[in-house]
Parts: C-alpha cells; structure tokens; sequence
C-alpha cells in the first residue's frame, strides 16, 4: 500500500525540466534587470548581444527582439517573438509561420505618443509655426501674411483605425473634428469615429478630408495605398500627414501635390527613402515638416512597452494567451 501511494506521489509531481529561457536583446539594463526580477518561477531572462544572438539562439524559447529568416534556423526550441517595435514588415513572417512560432508587437503602447506627434504636425501647419520658426531663426518680427486655419468641423480620415489611429482619433475630437476611419477590420461602435470604412473605398472619402493621417502598418497590401489618383482625389488645400511607414503613400505623388498647390502641407514622419537623403524633393517646400522617425519614443512610452514585455513573460510561462499577437499572414 505505501508503495503504491508513494508511486502515485511521484506520478502527480510536476515534471522536472529546464527553464524556460528568454533572450532580451537591445533594452536599457534597467529594462531587463526589471524583467529578470519579476520573471515567474521557472523562467530566466537573459540579456543578449546582437553579436552573441546567433549562439544563444540554440537553446532559446522565447525572444524580445529581432530576428531574421537565417538565424530563426538556428533556433530549434524557439516558440515566441516579442518585437520592440509595432510594425513586424522586416521580420520573416512566412517562415515564422509555418515554424508554429507566435509574433507578437508593440502595438497600442505606442499608440499616445505618435498620435500627439502627429497632431503636433498637423498644428505646426496649420498654425504656420513653421513658418514663424524662419522668422525666429532671423529675429524678426513679421505678422503679415499668416492664413491661420482651425480644426474644429474639419474631417479627419484616418487611414489606419489600430492602436495608433485611434488615439489619433481621441485627439482628433478633442479639437472638434470629424473622424472617418478607415481599416479592414469590422471596428465595434465608437464615439471616436463618426464614420469607418474598408480600405476599397477609401477613393470615397478622400475628397471629404481636410487630413488625412496614415497610421496603417506596411503590408504588401497597404503599400502606395496613397498614390498619385490618392492625391488628385483630395480637396483643394487639405494636409497629409504620415506617421507610421513611409511606403504607404507614393512619395513622387506627393511632391506633385505639393508642388501643384493641391496641398497646403504635409507633415512627415516617415519617408521612402528613409533615412530621407539630402537634395529630395520634399526638403524643398516651405509647408512640410519633417521629423526623423522619432514620433515612437517618449518620456512614458518605455514604461508602458515594459508593462507589455512583463506581462507576455507571465503568460507565455503560464501558458496563456499572449497580448497583440500578429496575424502572420496578414503581416499586423
């Protein structure tokens, strides 16, 4: 009888096994210090180089970082990919796919802070403070001329209605606006939107918008969705604005709808090229504003992404279904 209560003690015990490990690649120290000290029982955090990813690889179950086609061979037990950032276009989604390996991104919690750049372009157009910069920068004084423009009743189409566009949206409506989403995905009702749409018909309500925002990721099937007919079909004096990839919208289109008039701005975050070269086009003229790709970093965003990479750690060690999984066919 003991014998047999003993058998049975050792049969319900967990089975013994290696923990689960999770390399960590580019975080601050203070990041992964975080994670290592609030990782569950039965996983280990471990930070990695980019030079020593490939060997560590070998015996890895989860990732948070990058990685391409090539070193995802060289990673056998690999189970789940945490990106830092939203858009996965550079990962090999493909092969991450028919390996069973889980994608998940860094959507919605970047989601404030590049829908305050964005608004922050917007307002620098339409307040001409680009324009009172050059007068700044002469230490002069000049009031004549400014053709200042308010958003409230203007329409906003956002091209993109995911964890960016609508914080787009949110601030949007703070300043009175009207607000046409547009997207694949059949968006609940919301008071953010007045209005949503699929992506086939967004030749309907460009010619409605005073802005249009891109806040779309980079698909196959989402590249140039702003083209040259795009750019003809918008009114006479709207603004264009892109925060999130730059080969969304046609960048020879653009600088001739800039260099018609058609446009009275565009803010930029995001180009293709990037980086933009010297000599492009679009440095030229007075009414864009440029900014390097800087609209995902900020003062709380950090702590909101750590938040994410915490919490994925625990379900992916329990076992649960992880945050913003990425539908690796559909590339977001």
């Amino acid at each position: 009888m003991m014998r047999t209560l003993l058998a049975l003690a050792v049969f319900l015990l967990p089975a013994s096994g290696e923990p689960k490990r999770i390399l960590v690649q580019n975080l601050p120290p203070a990041e992964v210090h975080e994670l290592q000290k609030t990782a569950p029982e039965g996983v280990t955090v471990v930070p990695v180089s980019t030079a020593d990813l490939r060997s560590e690889l070998a015996t890895a179950d989860g990732l948070i970082g990058a990685l391409n086609a090539g070193l995802l061979k060289t990673a056998p037990r690999l189970k789940w990919v945490q990106t830092l950032s939203a858009g996965v276009e550079r990962m090999p989604l493909a092969e991450l796919r028919a390996r069973g390996v889980t994608l998940t991104n860094a959507r919605i919690v970047m989601g404030p802070n590049i829908a305050d750049h964005a608004l922050a372009l917007l307002l620098t157009l339409t307040r001409q403070i680009n324009r009172a910069q050059g007068g700044k920068a002469k230490q002069q004084w000049d009031r004549d001329g400014y053709q200042l423009v308010e958003l409230s009743g203007k329409t906003a189409v956002i091209i993109g209605a995911g964890g960016i566009g609508m914080q787009i949206a949110q601030r949007a409506k703070g300043f009175g606006m009207k607000v046409i989403g547009v997207d694949p995905k059949d968006i609940p009702y919301t008071p953010l939107l007045d209005e949503t749409v699929t992506p086939d018909r967004l030749d309907e309500v460009l010619p409605r918008a005073d802005v249009v925002f891109v806040s779309a990721p980079h698909t196959p099937r989402s590249e140039h969705m702003m083209g040259p007919r795009q750019f003809d079909l918008m009114k006479q004096g709207a603004y264009f604005v892109a925060v999130s990839r730059g080969k969304l919208y046609d960048a020879g289109a653009l600088v001739k709808a800039l260099d018609s008039g058609r446009l009275a701005g565009a803010g930029l975050d995001v180009t293709d090229p990037e980086p933009l070269p010297p000599g492009h086009p679009l440095w030229q003229f007075q009414n864009t504003v440029i900014t390097p790709h800087i609209a995902g970093h900020s003062d709380l965003m950090p702590a909101r992404r750590l938040e994410l990479f915490r919490e994925n750690v625990r379900r992916f060690a329990a076992g649960s279904p992880l945050l913003n999984v990425v539908d690796l066919e559909k590339g977001y």
